[in-house]
């Protein structure tokens, strides 16, 4: 059984957000890309990390919305064309993660035929189930993030933290190397836990 309801995923993405938002304009970012799926949950977190990304003096945004298998290509070609210094790419939310990860995939070959520039950043969800490696079974997309900068944001449950981390690709797998690190609230932290190690976090 779920220990967060609709209502908390929603509010735990706008926390999350806005400390992703934050991180990237603390990066120097100048022009960002984010593209999510089209559900509530990805544009709850798209969204509030936008927001939060030109509070904290980021310079400009856009929001690229997918349709799951159906306009991956033309998204890519969109995203070419804005011309981001990052883009950011928020898959996950409530769709199921096998079909999310088949339209990361699918952006992801696009991209690559696209050969769009600038650095990727990878949404932890997409990441911690497996998108980015099933992604790399592909040879021209391995090529193609292997001459990228790539990120991921983690969450480090125990600590109460959410690391940036920078994305090597050695012998087609992923290495993860820490960059930096922001210690989220307490409400949050329990958030995390609940929603995606389905534990309480009691605090003395």
């Amino acid at each position: 059984m779920a220990l967060t309801t609709f209502e908390e995923e929603i509010y735990l993405r706008a926390l999350t957000g806005r400390l992703v938002g934050k991180a990237l304009a603390d990066l120097g970012v100048n022009k960002l890309a984010v593209v999510a799926p089209k559900n509530i949950i990805c544009s709850s977190i798209a969204t509030a990390t936008e927001a939060a990304f030109l509070d904290h003096g980021g310079g400009v945004t856009y929001h690229f919305m997918v349709e799951l298998g159906k306009n991956e290509e033309e998204v890519a070609k969109r995203v070419k064309e804005f011309g981001a210094q990052v883009v950011l790419l928020q898959f996950g939310g409530e769709d199921p993660i096998e079909k999310v990860k088949e339209s990361f995939v699918k952006l992801l070959k696009a991209a690559a035929k696209e050969n769009i520039p600038g650095t990727i950043v990878f949404h932890v969800r997409i990441f911690a189930a497996g998108g980015v490696a099933e992604a790399l079974k592909d040879e021209e997309v391995k090529k193609y993030l292997s001459s990228k900068d790539l990120y991921v944001y983690t969450v480090g449950f125990d600590e109460g933290k959410v690391y940036v981390n920078k994305v090597k690709i050695e012998n087609g797998e992923t290495k993860l190397e820490k960059l930096a690190e922001y210690q989220v609230t307490l409400e949050h932290a329990d958030l995390l836990n609940r929603s995606l190690k389905n534990r309480k976090v009691t605090f003395q």
